[in-house]
């Protein structure tokens, strides 16, 4: 008979008990992560006394946002004052918005500059300021170049060593979707200040997503937390599911595979280059959107339900589906505050594709200060555009779009898309352009696709991963809800060791210690 004992003894060998306080502490080379055994030991604990609280919505409140703090805390140690800073600041403008007549729309305009000032200054500085102050010093080499000028072309910029707290973009765009919901009228603002630390702070999405609105999320704040039996199924389902995704699937592949020939393409045939970039598509996927699987479910188990934020987005058969099904509360971000600010589709067809140019390169910006991130941004802004352009002038041929579309033409769809997707990828993941330039040179110049048995042959673990991966990506959304529907109907103690079997292969499959989730880095 299976031991429910072992996996459990497995996961908390790295916790010794006399060692509680350091492990409490904040340790900059192991942040708190979902998947790892100090964060399954405190979430336990802090689970029970949160079932206490259910009736007693003023401290629970409180509870879940000292927990909230303390796991920003274990991610980013002291910088968690920057929370909040960024919560009190955003909570004491939108009450001041909101309390000034819309008669005196200057006055509510300048408040919300102000929001977007602080907040966005945080995340220039933190995230962006070697990078500006890098490319204004290239800049001034290259006009010192054109014009002569010495001193100009010896300017230069040593790197400041700024820390880059976790999650800063998630909250910080979290609290300006609050501010401008209560300039635009959507929403009211909260009357207590720890209930919208606790909306900015609320734990399972802090530091990776996905992007909750306020609209969305405030409402169940005050509601009973009874979660039945059906929202307890569909928890845990998803957090099995972020498990296996996130430590089997993604964690494997990239330390076996992917890493090794991202660092080095030129020692990798061209099929080998070009299985890494497939690699790295699926792997991104199951690393975040096995995040956010974890996050949502979580957050259900908690009895609060946020929006999906993952839809098998490699199911897509445009461009524009496929960001219809990536990073939902990302892409509808940008849409509902970045692209319908700019004017969205609303002042002609060359503006509108101007704005979906500037949307995407600034939400590629978004990911990081790099101009590969920009260059990333940039391809899914052209694309994004010229599907709209198509749409627009061969109606015949590119309409009906998504899931309309005839099956052949869908099946096609998918494939062009799936490349496009994952050429755009080759540079969010390479670490320079000169990174990109070998890996292509490689899959132009020496593919050598007989050599793809061998690649089989000796990595029998990544090959069968991929397939599996890809597999289930492409799996009915009929079969998974009979699958969760089935978990839901099992009895607790059935439940409890089909999470222990989880935790059991989780363990023996990894190959080295808790990765990082990628999206930690934005």
């Amino acid at each position: 008979m299976f031991n429910l004992i072992q996996p459990l003894h497995m996961l908390f060998d790295n916790i010794d008990l006399s060692k509680i306080p350091e492990q409490l502490s904040y340790h900059a080379d192991s942040p708190m992560l979902f998947s790892s055994g100090v964060f399954f030991f405190l979430f336990i604990g802090f689970l029970l006394v949160y079932m206490m609280l259910q009736r007693q919505a003023k401290w629970r409140i409180l509870y879940v946002t000292l927990f909230s703090l303390f796991f920003y805390y274990k991610s980013s140690g002291i910088w968690f004052v920057l929370l909040l800073f960024t919560a009190t600041s955003d909570f004491l403008i939108g009450k001041a918005i909101f309390s000034i007549s819309i008669a005196k729309p200057l006055i509510r305009k300048l408040l919300v500059i102000l929001s977007l000032c602080i907040d966005l200054g945080m995340l220039v500085y933190f995230k962006y300021f070697n990078f500006i102050l890098n490319s204004l010093a290239g800049i001034g080499q290259e006009i010192g170049k054109w014009f002569g000028i010495e001193e100009l072309e010896r300017l230069s910029y040593e790197p400041v060593n700024i820390f880059l707290p976790v999650g800063i973009s998630f909250f910080t765009f979290q609290s300006i979707s609050y501010i401008i919901d209560i300039y635009r009228n959507k929403i009211s603002p909260l009357h207590r200040w720890v209930d919208y630390v606790f909306y900015v702070s609320f734990f399972p999405q802090l530091v990776a997503g996905p992007i909750v609105r306020a609209r969305d999320f405030i409402p169940q704040i005050y509601k009973n937390t009874f979660v039945s039996r059906e929202e307890f199924g569909e928890g845990l389902f998803l957090i099995i599911c972020g498990l296996l995704k996130k430590t089997v699937i993604s964690d494997y592949i990239s330390l076996n595979f992917v890493d090794r020939v991202f660092d080095a393409p030129l020692l990798y045939t061209g099929v080998e280059n070009l299985l890494a970039i497939y690699g790295y598509a699926l792997q991104i996927y199951c690393d975040f959107s096995g995040y956010s699987d974890m996050a949502i479910g979580i957050a259900l188990l908690l009895g609060f339900r946020f929006n999906i934020n993952f839809d098998s987005p490699y199911q897509s058969a445009t461009i524009t589906e496929f960001w219809r099904r990536w990073h939902i509360s990302l892409s509808s971000w940008l849409k509902d505050y970045l692209y319908i600010s700019l004017g969205g589709n609303r002042k002609g067809n060359f503006r509108t594709y101007v704005n979906l140019l500037i949307t995407m390169l600034l939400g590629g910006l978004w990911h990081g200060a790099s101009v590969l991130f920009i260059f990333w941004g940039g391809m899914h802004g052209i694309a994004l555009a010229t599907h709209k352009f198509s749409m627009k002038h061969f109606p015949t041929f590119f309409q009906p779009v998504g899931k309309q579309m005839k099956l052949w033409r869908r099946i096609i769809g998918i494939l062009v898309t799936f490349n496009i997707v994952c050429f755009a990828w080759l540079f969010f993941r390479a670490k320079s352009l000169q990174t990109v330039k070998e890996m292509l040179s490689q899959i132009v110049n020496d593919f050598h696709p007989e050599i793809f048995p061998q690649f089989i042959n000796g990595y029998k673990g990544v090959f069968f991963l991929l397939l599996i991966g890809y597999t289930l990506h492409f799996v009915p959304d009929s079969v998974v809800s009979r699958t969760q529907g089935l978990l839901t109907r099992f009895p607790l103690l059935i439940q409890a060791m089909i999470l222990a079997i989880v935790i059991f292969v989780v363990i023996q499959v990894k190959s080295a210690g808790v990765q990082p989730f990628i999206y930690f880095q934005f």
